[in-house]
């Protein structure tokens, strides 16, 4: 295996890892044994464990604006909405570790903030202003549009956190029945 293809494995083990522990319970010993090499290794790929989870992070959020991009290509307006919603629903009941790593995420910034640890929190708002300027432009560079899209996305985060199954009636008519109008 290359160094990019073994960088890759370190980056997935690293979302597992941090996903399911947090940063600070989350050990570098964990993620090399996961991806089955040493953590002198590791170390080799990334300088630190901030570096190894930024990059989790980066790739973390990098998913989900694929999500939403493929979700919504060649749609519009309510369609592009309903799709997006639909797709990322769908990502985070089928993958609960994309869920629970973005948890972490807002766990582990408000930690480093809090700890005058600011580049953590600086370069993860930075990656999610990335992701919320993509859809921003995908509906239409519309700020209430954008607004109420995000607003929903935390309720999505809420409810799979909780347990909902899809199929559950706190999922029925999510856009439809709770977006204000007008």
């Amino acid at each position: 295996m290359s160094a990019e293809e073994r960088r890759e494995s370190v980056i997935r083990a690293a979302i597992t890892e941090f996903a399911r522990g947090g940063y600070n319970a989350t050990s570098t010993e964990a993620i090399a044994k996961r991806v089955g090499v040493s953590q002198p290794y590791l170390f080799r790929l990334f300088p630190s464990k901030q570096a190894m989870f930024l990059a989790a992070v980066e790739r973390c959020l990098a998913d989900t604006r694929k999500v939403f991009a493929e979700a919504a290509e060649g749609l519009e307006g309510e369609e592009a909405v309903r799709a997006m919603a639909a797709a990322y629903q769908r990502l985070i009941v089928e993958d609960p570790d994309k869920l629970q790593m973005q948890m972490q995420i807002y766990a582990a910034v408000a930690s480093a903030d809090a700890s005058g640890q600011r580049e953590v929190g600086d370069a993860v708002r930075a990656a999610w202003l990335e992701m919320w300027d993509e859809t921003h432009l995908t509906l239409g560079a519309d700020v209430k549009e954008t607004t109420m899209f995000w607003a929903f996305g935390m309720l999505i985060n809420t409810l799979a956190s909780l347990g909902f199954p899809a199929g559950h009636r706190v999922w029925s008519g999510l856009y439809d029945e709770a977006r204000p109008t007008g």
